[in-house]
């Protein structure tokens, strides 16, 4: 089987390794970086560059670029995509980019799937990737009505064979509300929380709580903004949420109400031990 690559960053980059440690296929790749395809090359995660001539050849095409890029490569490339080849972008949000390509697909005979690797670091670019960074991750698919059970199982066991632990399908709504809360809400608290006058002076005073609040702070400020905005009305209420119970904890601390702060304080322990039983992830907190 050959893969196509198109963005050899953190998550094409790790991809390409994955592919060529656990399924030795021949991946074909490219990137606006030649750095980054020469470097892919020198390391064996590609084996040729990916350009118009054998886009055709490629029986799985892999999309790790922005949105837009996502976007604007498969309409200008539709119709060199092989017939029945599946196609499968990267994306932190669904709903704009499945909307504007399932119908393209079906119009030029290739399947499109929406997809979201759920791994990665606060790093980005080839450098950083690694072909063990989805073991035991979780990849989100967002196929369209209607498909072919067969090419799901394609999908499956393509992602299956690269060290996800689960496969989850998922509609292009569904994945935008939840991520809009387990991934784009905590990069934007960090990013706010990192701005506090005393994050400059916590050395000696800080711990795994710092460690755990700042670290996707650092960011991609270019990819996270275009995210933040695709999915702006789920992310909106995500933030509008947390303001409002967080202010209910400001006038408790402000006002010296013990009995609101611990009502509060349990609340918020009693809910994460919920979901942790729900989930059999029970880890006790010291």
């Amino acid at each position: 089987m050959t893969t196509g690559i198109v963005g050899l960053g953190l998550i094409g980059g790790s991809l390409a390794k994955a592919i060529k440690e656990k399924n030795p296929h021949k991946v074909l790749g490219f990137d606006i970086s030649e750095s980054s395809f020469l470097e892919a090359k020198l390391v064996g995660a590609v084996d040729e560059r990916l350009d118009d001539s054998n886009l055709s050849s490629c029986d799985f095409v892999i999309i790790a670029v922005y949105p837009s890029a996502a976007v604007n490569y498969i309409k200008e490339n539709a119709a060199r995509f092989k017939k029945g080849a599946i196609v499968v972008d990267c994306c932190g949000i669904k709903r704009g980019i499945c909307a504007e390509i399932m119908p393209i697909a079906s119009e030029n005979g290739f399947y499109f799937i929406g997809g979201h690797p759920m791994a990665g670091t606060q790093a980005w670019g080839f450098r950083y990737s690694r072909g063990s960074l989805f073991n035991k991750a979780s990849v989100l698919l967002t196929p369209p009505d209607g498909i072919d059970i067969n090419i799901l199982e394609r999908a499956k066991s393509f992602f299956s064979r690269l060290g996800f632990a689960e496969v989850v399908f998922t509609t292009p709504g569904e994945h935008d509300r939840i991520i809009a809360y387990t991934s784009q809400l905590p990069h934007a608290v960090s990013s706010a929380y990192i701005k506090s006058p005393a994050a400059a002076e916590h050395k000696g005073f800080s711990a795994g709580s710092y460690k755990d609040m700042s670290r996707v702070a650092k960011l991609n400020e270019d990819m996270w903004c275009e995210l933040f905005l695709e999915n702006s009305d789920y992310l909106a209420e995500e933030i509008d949420s947390l303001i409002e119970k967080l202010s209910e904890y400001r006038n408790a601390v402000k006002s010296g109400d013990a009995l609101a702060l611990r009502k509060l304080l349990e609340e918020g322990r009693i809910r994460k031990e919920s979901i942790e039983k729900s989930r059999g992830t029970g880890a006790s907190q010291k």
